[in-house]
């Protein structure tokens, strides 16, 4: 499974993005894909998350009503909407899928034995 970000970029405060992450390979394994972000100095944590059908989702608090992760199978592509943007959202974002055979906690990187390159997203107040 190979995973492709993409549509980081500079933005001021307010403003809105959308990521995409391209999957490729053999996806009959593939359970839940999420979103991770990394900011300068501190550890990756996680940023949302969606199951195999795209039906359940869950967001970290500090993220939670501003942005809106999708999953399209069918086009192997998921995204992340992110609305409302602030400087506290800078970050590299990481998407990552989950083996169907994960049993960690769906909020944890340890979930997800698949990870992109990461895309950066600057927020400038």
């Amino acid at each position: 499974v190979q995973l492709q970000a993409s549509g980081g970029g500079l933005v001021q405060a307010g403003d809105s993005l959308r990521l995409s992450c391209a999957a490729s390979g053999s996806l009959f394994s593939v359970s839940d894909m999420g979103w991770f972000r990394q900011a300068p100095g501190k550890e990756r944590e996680f940023v949302t998350t969606v199951n195999w059908s795209g039906f359940t989702t869950y967001y970290a608090d500090s993220v939670k009503g501003r942005f809106t992760i999708s999953r399209d199978s069918a086009k192997k592509m998921v995204y992340l909407q992110m609305n409302s943007l602030k400087p506290e959202d800078t970050a590299v974002y990481y998407c990552a899928a989950a083996s169907s055979t994960a049993t960690a906690s769906r909020v944890t990187a340890e979930m997800y034995a698949y990870w992109g390159q990461g895309t950066l997203v600057t927020v400038s107040s």
